[in-house]
């Protein structure tokens, strides 16, 4: 059940929080919601979950876009596990929640008992930021969700062997259904934050991938990803030898987290982390 904390500038941040055990915190992607973690919740081994919408994102207070930034949603990030008396947790991020999980690796090393990026390194690519860029704050041409739905595979070629089921719980957890057809779930001022960020995001952050250094590090990359290059990701490998690695086959940007290769390393990062 959706529950919600105010933070110290007074937005009501919607979280989830459900399980028992070893805490996980899931940070989800840029215009995503906890819905990001749908599909892996019913493989995972017994630990408690907390999910987050980030400001700005699903039920969160729409805030506006000098506050949808990296070092605002880490703060949120630690207000919550505030809010719920959690001192330490493992850290899920995909995509931009990978990045808050670098981020808070580099601030706030202290609460973190790991960290699993799904899809995401110090370096990102042009032309997946470029992709990003196009669909940012945009609302779809599709009207309904099963037009969307027989539109992504085409749209997303990357992802190959996906159920035409799939795609239509995609189009239903990110988009929202109204009068004048399909809407996106997050504030359109996202788009404004997006490109002021987007010459430093372009930008390598290295620094923040090697303040990782002492926490238990796993990486999930989309064999087919145009964001996280498979030479990122080697070089990644190069300088955290232990960190776990796995590649999900016939994966764009991002997996879905319930692919085997996904699952399978979820578990081994899971129970590194006793």
């Amino acid at each position: 059940m959706t529950q919600s904390f105010t933070t110290d500038d007074g937005a009501h941040i919607a979280y989830d929080d459900q399980g028992a055990g070893l805490p996980l915190l899931c940070l989800p992607g840029l215009t995503r919601t906890m819905g990001d973690f749908a599909y892996m919740m019913p493989h995972l081994p017994p630990c408690r979950v907390i999910r987050v919408d980030y400001r700005g994102r699903g039920a969160s207070d729409f805030t506006g876009a000098q506050t949808y930034t990296v070092p605002r949603e880490a703060q949120d990030a630690l207000q919550l596990l505030d809010h719920l008396g959690v001192e330490k947790a493992a850290v899920l991020g995909t995509s931009r929640g990978g990045l808050i999980g670098m981020y808070l690796a580099a601030t706030a090393k202290d609460r973190l008992l790991g960290l699993c990026l799904n899809d995401v390194g110090p370096k990102l690519e042009m032309a997946g930021l470029q992709r990003i860029q196009d669909y940012v704050g945009r609302n779809p041409a599709a009207k309904t969700l099963d037009q969307l739905a027989a539109a992504l595979p085409s749209s997303l070629p990357e992802f190959k062997g996906v159920p035409e089921s799939r795609w239509r719980d995609e189009a239903a957890l990110h988009y929202r259904v109204s009068p004048d057809g399909l809407r996106i779930t997050y504030d359109p001022a996202l788009r404004e934050a997006f490109q002021s960020a987007l010459p430093a995001a372009a930008k390598d952050a290295w620094p923040l991938f090697e303040a990782t250094q002492g926490l238990p590090l796993a990486l999930i990359r989309g064999a087919n990803s145009d964001l996280l290059s498979a030479e990122t990701a080697a070089e990644m490998r190069r300088r955290r030898p232990d960190m776990l690695f796995a590649e999900v086959p016939g994966r764009g940007h991002i997996p879905f987290l319930d692919e085997p290769e996904a699952v399978d390393l979820l578990k081994r990062f899971l129970a590194a982390l006793g």
